[in-house]
């Protein structure tokens, strides 16, 4: 399978991960693990250029859906047939567009995974590890996805981690409260 040009241009500096140590599972497991970071940082990148360019719309799609929602209850209380029946079709449009817009929120997170995986495809697609006790294994794509939810909760550790050490914080570790006597 001849590589794509756009992963031959990234192919040297993503492969370089993967030879760290000399250990060919050791340099596996850290490899992926530094392009299962990146995905991350990328996609959270991505969903904060999403956030800035539609958070606002999103904001009044999911208010908007509240209030006719909202609406729809009160003509139901009222016995309002008719009303109720409107403000549900619009309160029921108002909550597909906000999901939609949500959608796209979670696809701006995921798409490096697309690409990650498909560079991953022209270099390890016939490795398999054996699971221990059984006689199924795991490809490239079941290695990837556990060590991107690792990297996903050690991410998110560090973050707390950062901001527990963060200077000028009141419960910062590195300033604790003054004792009172």
């Amino acid at each position: 399978m001849t590589m794509h040009p756009f992963y031959q241009v990234l192919d040297p500096f993503l492969i370089w991960c993967y030879r760290l140590t000399g250990q060919a599972w050791l340099d596996y497991v850290l490899g992926t693990f530094v392009l299962a970071a990146i995905c991350q940082l990328l996609g959270k990148a991505t969903m904060h250029v999403v956030l800035l360019c539609s958070g606002r719309r999103l904001a009044e799609k999911m208010e908007e859906a509240e209030n006719y929602q909202a609406l729809s209850i009160e003509a139901l209380k009222a016995g309002d047939k008719g009303a109720y029946e409107a403000a549900n079709k619009l309160a029921k449009e108002a909550f597909g567009s906000s999901f939609m817009h949500q959608l796209a929120y979670s696809g701006a997170f995921l798409w490096p995974v697309c690409f990650a995986l498909a560079w991953m495809q022209y270099r390890f697609l016939e490795v398999e590890f054996p699971i221990p006790g059984t006689d199924w294994s795991l490809g490239y794509i079941g290695s990837f996805i556990i060590i991107y939810a690792a990297a996903g909760f050690l991410g998110r550790q560090g973050k707390r981690w950062l901001n527990l050490t963060r200077r000028g914080d009141r419960n910062s570790v590195l300033n604790p409260p003054a004792v009172v006597k």
